[in-house]
């Protein structure tokens, strides 16, 4: 009966509490980073839209596609990760549950043993009899005093309780959406798996169409070659210049020091001037380039596709077609323009062909930003971070394709931009 009672006053007590709607954390967190690929996967689908038969148009194609591939293979790994991030998670909500329901347990136990106490010892005379019955006045004190506390106790049990009884009910809710998370990631990985077994069944399609093209794809490839070779000669003339510039202003600055130092008759020994490359401003700034390896922003506005990494390699499935890209090239929509990775100035603008290069100085690094039929920038600019520099060149014989050529160099070390930027 006492314990029937008892539950019927907790239960009465937990209705009254309202429930309010759960949101776990790392599904929130994963939820949003997930978004963005998933977004930026949507938007560059529409890249990849091309009827034309020519081999360059081709082999556009299979570098965009091929792109997308590698887009939804990463997609799908997050997703992977996602889901055990999500089993792990579930894993310790069922532990903390446990752990709850055996302190609610413990809770209940001790709560229903005092309130069996208190109704043995329910009426105010037993009450007052226990207190006058003291011998001396301190005693009747210090049993008035434990008549309050062990009150007091009783009721903090009872809220103790009620307390484990909201976490419990609130883990249990949280356990549930980790539950239909891991449900939902699962469709989507599936879903995602079919896509990408479409995409790679195209992609074999046009690498057979390639393949019965073999002299006319090396005829291709030699145009790309040549033009790329008079592209990164050019490049490096300007970057030779700059470094050449950037060491003049370095031998200015020490002079300037040396001279300061002989007139206040110092005693401070100083460098050779041909120990300088870099003055004072050039080397912080290539202090705070360097520090932000792997945060700089894509140099493209909107949604963007990778379609040639850098260095050496091959295109599956196309035998002595052998290509070496001495930076990145990122497709982007029609209108897209080209923007600053980080803040630096304006080093050089040339025209090749018609279309607009730019470089920009970030201290000892420079970036190089080619195809583009507009600059908004000219030698001597100061930029920032993010600062659109100009629009891409979008082919109209080509399905409008818009594809920014993007390098980093260390002064003459030409380096892997992936890894710098922020993807």
């Amino acid at each position: 009966m006492m314990k029937r009672l008892l539950l019927a006053m907790v239960g009465c007590l937990w209705l009254a509490i309202p429930l309010s709607a759960q949101s776990n954390k790392l599904i929130r967190e994963l939820e949003g980073k997930r978004g963005v690929l998933q977004k930026q996967i949507a938007e560059t689908e529409s890249l990849l839209k091309s009827a034309k038969k020519d081999v360059g148009s081709q082999l556009n194609s299979l570098a965009a596609l091929t792109g997308q591939i590698e887009e939804r293979r990463r997609y799908i790994q997050t997703i992977s990760d996602d889901m055990k991030a999500v089993e792990r998670e579930l894993v310790s909500l069922e532990r903390q549950l446990s752990e709850l329901q055996q302190e609610l347990g413990e809770k209940k136990e001790r709560y229903e043993a005092s309130v069996k106490y208190l109704h043995k010892n329910k009426s105010i005379e037993e009450k007052l009899m226990f207190i006058f019955s003291a011998k001396t006045l301190s005693q009747t004190y210090r049993r008035m005093r434990y008549v309050r506390e062990y009150a007091a106790y009783q009721r903090m049990q009872g809220e103790e309780i009620l307390k484990k009884q909201e976490q419990i009910r609130a883990k249990k809710a949280e356990r549930i959406q980790v539950r239909k998370a891991k449900e939902g990631l699962l469709k989507e990985c599936e879903a995602e798996k079919a896509k990408l077994e479409a995409q790679e069944k195209e992609q074999r399609t046009l690498v057979a169409s390639l393949q019965k093209k073999q002299k006319s794809l090396q005829s291709e490839i030699n145009k790309k070659r040549r033009e790329a070779a008079r592209l990164n000669a050019r490049i490096d003339q300007l970057i030779a210049e700059e470094i050449e510039n950037a060491r003049k202003r370095a031998e200015a600055e020490a002079r300037k020091n040396a001279s300061r130092s002989k007139g206040a008759k110092s005693p401070a020994k100083t460098k050779p001037v041909d120990a300088y490359t870099l003055n004072k401003d050039d080397r912080e700034l290539s202090g705070s380039f360097a520090s932000n390896r792997g945060r700089l922003p894509v140099p493209v506005t909107g949604p963007y596709i990778i379609t040639s990494h850098y260095g050496e390699y091959t295109v599956k499935g196309l035998r002595n077609v052998k290509l070496d890209n001495k930076g990145i090239d990122i497709q982007g929509k029609p209108g897209a323009r080209a923007r600053a990775v980080f803040d630096g100035k304006v080093a050089a603008v040339f025209q090749l062909d018609g279309l607009f290069n730019v470089l920009i100085r970030h201290g000892s690094y420079i970036s190089v930003y080619c195809n583009l039929s507009s600059t908004m920038v000219k030698a001597g600019d100061t930029v920032k971070v993010r600062q659109e520099i100009g629009t891409i060149f979008s082919d109209g014989t080509d399905d409008g394709r818009t594809v920014l050529h993007f390098q980093l160099r260390r002064e003459k070390e030409k380096l892997n931009p992936e890894p710098w930027l922020n993807r």
